[in-house]
């Protein structure tokens, strides 16, 4: 018989016995179970996707994003140091792709090239289509209109907060949507 010392008492108390029944495999409780993601060509697309864009354009991620929305920003130091930060969904399908490419393209066209606000959005949106295209992920009707709501949405602000003259490009834009009509 060994002694118990003190040391002994404070360690980490060791993993839960396997238990081995009978003509059966050993288990192990649900939380020891490693979860496997599913690995699919259009995941590894979307990953390298990722992973290029955010390097290619020197942007960190503040945080990964749940819901499907998006903000991108920029930090300006003193040193002249300048540090690229967005929050976004991870993409993983046509909308999340669509909203993190959104806003990386605020990066990639530059703060404040385009005035008023509404038509940089305008071009952030047509640089996430194009990107889209580029790295071959499906553009869905529900990421046009994911767009197209989007865009409306930034008019309608603008002209809240007094729009004079609405850019050309914007004029598909000034109408909502109009939603698919049940046959009766």
């Amino acid at each position: 018989m060994s002694l118990l010392t003190l040391w002994d008492l404070l360690r980490k108390p060791a993993a839960p016995p396997v238990i081995v029944r009978p003509g059966s495999q050993p288990t192990r409780s649900k939380r020891t179970r490693a979860k496997s993601p599913r690995a699919t060509p259009a995941l590894d697309r979307y990953q390298t996707m990722e992973r290029t864009m955010l390097a290619e354009h020197n942007i960190r991620v503040r945080k990964w994003r749940t819901s499907r929305s998006g903000v991108a920003w920029e930090v300006h130091y003193r040193d002249g140091t300048i540090s690229r930060l967005i929050e976004s969904p991870r993409p993983r399908g046509p909308i999340s792709a669509a909203i993190f490419l959104h806003e990386v393209g605020h990066h990639a066209i530059g703060f404040n090239t385009y005035r008023p606000r509404c038509l940089e959005e305008y071009h952030a949106w047509r640089y996430s289509l194009e990107q889209m295209e580029r790295w071959s992920l499906n553009i869905t009707q529900r990421v046009l209109d994911r767009r197209h709501d989007a865009l409306h949405y930034a008019i309608a602000k603008a002209r809240r907060r007094g729009l004079k003259r609405l850019p050309a490009e914007l004029i598909p834009y000034l109408e909502p949507r109009r939603s698919p009509t049940l046959a009766s």
